[in-house]
């Protein structure tokens, strides 16, 4: 088993912070049945969350912990590897945050930062000693954000860096010397080829969305950061949806984790009312454009397949004066962020969107998230439905499928353990496939008048864009953390 290094007595030698960019748990750990289930505490001090940390969250206006930062942050503050497993929207960027800044003051729990003098990297600079690595631009810049406000009064530094920018002004600020460095893998690849990054003195790594990380997009980038580590540090997982294929690629980088699951995984939020419009592909323009007459839709992200798909979508919303605009992977960064910034103030009624946004937006008022296309994978169906019910808030989802797209509808289904209500009152019904019969029945003779035996509609009753009910309960059960095994393992 690997002997965890204790957190370091570094504190901060500097003068200010600098920002350089930009309901229940169970845990358990590798061969130990699960705990109980656990509430979230009633404050961040009974968590062992130091003072000057605290005083920045009471600052923002969070005094409570959620039940994931409850159940992951004392593990994390004791130095053992997490695999923290939460929906989308319930404070997953806290729970690791928070450990890492106070690692790096170098407090015990509940203390203040000590005054010791802090090492130093090459050439004297601080060194980079806690990675966070993310699948998107947008969510790095707000997991950077993150970071600033909660370490605003711990002197610490924190860098953002990402592609779809120029390397001169990242190279600059790596040179002034980090302590939290937040990174998309490709960039941090090419920073690192150039000799102009160094990754020798982490501490504590984490994967953020680790899921999507550990897809075959990723891996290959973060393998080659991994080699790059020290086999000695602290990682943390952190995910809304973990795949059983990809469970044996974490045993690879976490040892002996304390998994911690909060509500069922790769489950949708309660308070997402969920619904499913059968329509061919062709209408769905049109049934787009009547969902929007209504006015509860007051703020929305409609989801597309691909990125020509999201431009021609906010082409023909634009038409029909509707305001939206595109964010994918081929728009400029600048871009990205005005779309962002418009949608947030509420110039922009709608955001279009592809699956790299599904992980990166977190904005409150989100009222609808409507799947113009169904996703390709399910999990990226939960990912999506996540930007609207954030922080305790409702919402409502709605998805469109076309007869082609009927078989992701089913794994998404299976997924989320629970059949989508099918709303059969708009204008451009498509036809339902005819239901299983509960049991085998020997054929008609001749079909009657009205049609086959068992022909119909999959569900209900006609309903709007806010309706749809009947929410299942599925509790998932924490299962141990796996261990290491193949070539990626650390020196023991």
């Amino acid at each position: 088993m690997k002997q965890h290094p204790p957190a370091r007595a570094a504190a901060s030698a500097h003068s200010s912070i600098s920002n350089s960019n930009s309901a229940s748990a169970s845990a358990s750990t590798a061969g130990a049945p699960p705990s109980a289930p656990a509430s979230a505490a009633p404050d961040f001090a009974s968590l062992g969350v130091a003072p000057t940390l605290i005083r920045a969250l009471d600052e923002v206006g969070h005094r409570r912990p959620t039940p994931i930062q409850a159940a992951a942050i004392p593990g994390a503050l004791a130095g053992r590897d997490v695999l923290g497993l939460a929906q989308t929207g319930t404070g997953k960027t806290a729970a690791f945050a928070l450990p890492i800044l106070q690692r790096l003051l170098g407090t015990d729990r509940g203390a203040d930062a000590a005054a010791a003098p802090r090492g130093r990297g090459p050439a004297g600079r601080r060194p980079i000693r806690a990675l966070v690595l993310s699948p998107t631009r947008e969510l790095a810049s707000q997991i950077g954000d993150t970071f600033a406000r909660y370490g605003r009064h711990s002197g610490l530094r924190q860098l953002v860096i990402f592609g779809g920018v120029g390397f001169a002004p990242q190279v600059s600020a790596l040179r002034q010397g980090v302590d939290v460095l937040v990174a998309t893998p490709g960039r941090l690849v090419d920073l690192l080829e150039q000799g102009h990054v160094e990754l020798g003195a982490v501490e504590v790594l984490v994967l953020d969305e680790a899921d999507r990380m550990l897809d075959a997009g990723f891996l290959p980038g973060v393998r080659r950061i991994l080699r790059r580590l020290p086999g000695r540090r602290q990682t943390l997982f952190f995910s809304a949806t973990m795949p059983d294929e990809l469970v044996p690629l974490t045993g690879e980088v976490l040892d002996d984790p304390l998994r911690v699951a909060v509500a069922p995984v790769a489950s949708t939020p309660d308070k997402v009312d969920q619904s499913v419009y059968l329509v061919s592909q062709a209408d769905k323009r049109r049934l787009l454009e009547h969902v929007l007459q209504d006015s509860e839709v007051s703020r929305a992200i409609v989801f597309t397949r691909t990125k020509h798909g999201a431009d021609r979508v906010a082409r023909q919303l634009a038409a029909v004066d509707v305001a939206a605009a595109a964010i994918h992977g081929n728009k400029s960064q600048n871009a990205r962020e005005r779309a962002l910034a418009s949608f947030r103030a509420g110039g922009l009624r709608i955001l279009v969107a592809t699956d790299v946004a599904a992980r990166g937006i977190d904005i409150g008022g989100v009222s609808h998230v409507l799947n113009y296309d169904m996703p390709m994978d399910p999990e990226g169906y939960v990912h999506r439905i996540g930007r609207t019910a954030r922080a305790g808030a409702t919402g409502v989802a709605i998805s469109f499928c076309s007869i082609e797209e009927r078989p992701r509808l089913a794994s998404v289904e299976k997924l989320i353990k629970r059949r989508l209500p099918v709303v059969g009152d708009h204008p451009f019904v498509a036809g339902a496939a005819a239901p299983k019969p509960e049991s085998p029945q020997p054929a008609p003779r001749r079909a009657p008048a009205g049609g086959r035996p068992g022909q119909g509609s999959r569900s209900g009753q006609g309903q709007g864009p806010r309706q749809g009910q009947g929410r299942s309960q599925s509790q998932g059960a924490a299962q141990s953390g796996g261990r290491r095994t193949g070539p990626s393992r650390r020196p023991r």
